[in-house]
């Protein structure tokens, strides 16, 4: 009998427990452990299933937020959601998965976004058009991209240093080395004519090498700087050369 009330006990302790993992709330959990450039507001629900009315972190703003965990991952020591958002225009979901050394890693992402939310990460001031963003996996650590594989489609760019006006559509396609991240990245209907590769490497530094050549459409102003850069071969094209950290 002292055994079975003991079973009974224990029982009822994993149960409560168990209730009250379930419906923890997420706006209690975000207080005790918010990680820091990220704010929540409008936090409903809990931390298996739920919402925010506003998210925002290093210049990125998604509104109504969602979520809901894959309880089956915390096995893998991974905390897993689904989670979809509303950026100014456009729309973000992923399924998002954050490791316990901190590694967050997003996978089958599919988001259409205003390339404004990027100008103050790429320190580009008045930064604007629209990217369309599908990637298999994008996996970040301490915020910085360690693997890259999908695309990015880059429509009616805007970047003040080179142009007031669009310069037209790119795209990067990316991919995840032993060395590092690749990219090729070609023109769609840019007022340049570009074909390059981007490498991003382990030590944070990248670079990019392309051929470019000014289009009849192009800007006066963007044909000036074009003549600048050096020759690549006889046909005309010029050597775009750039290098850095990130």
């Amino acid at each position: 009998m002292i055994q079975r009330n003991r079973s009974l006990t224990l029982l009822g302790i994993l149960t409560l427990v168990l209730g009250l993992v379930i419906t923890f709330p997420a706006r209690i959990a975000y207080q005790w452990a918010s990680p820091p450039h990220a704010k929540l507001s409008g936090i409903q629900g809990t931390i298996w299933s739920g919402s925010a009315r506003e998210f925002s972190t290093n210049g990125v703003y998604l509104r109504d937020l969602t979520w809901r965990m894959h309880p089956l991952q915390l096995f893998t020591g991974k905390a897993a959601y689904d989670i979809s958002g509303s950026p100014v225009s456009g729309f973000f979901e992923s399924e998002v998965a954050l490791g316990l050394g901190g590694t967050l890693t997003l996978e089958n992402l599919a988001a259409s976004v205003p390339l404004q939310m990027f100008s103050g990460a790429a320190n580009i001031d008045g930064l604007s058009g629209s990217a369309s963003l599908k990637f298999e996996r994008l996996e970040l650590e301490s915020g910085r991209p360690s693997a890259m594989d999908g695309t990015v489609d880059v429509a009616n760019l805007v970047v003040p240093r080179l142009s007031s006006s669009s310069i037209g559509g790119y795209r990067a396609e990316f991919f995840t080395q032993n060395n590092g991240i690749v990219a090729s990245v070609e023109d769609t209907d840019g007022v340049i004519d570009l074909a390059g590769s981007l490498q991003l490497n382990a030590d944070k530094s990248y670079a990019f090498l392309g051929q470019v050549v000014a289009k009849p459409n192009a800007p006066e102003g963007l044909k000036r700087q074009i003549r600048f850069l050096p020759f690549a071969n006889d046909r005309g094209q010029h050597e775009l050369r750039l290098e850095g950290s990130y």
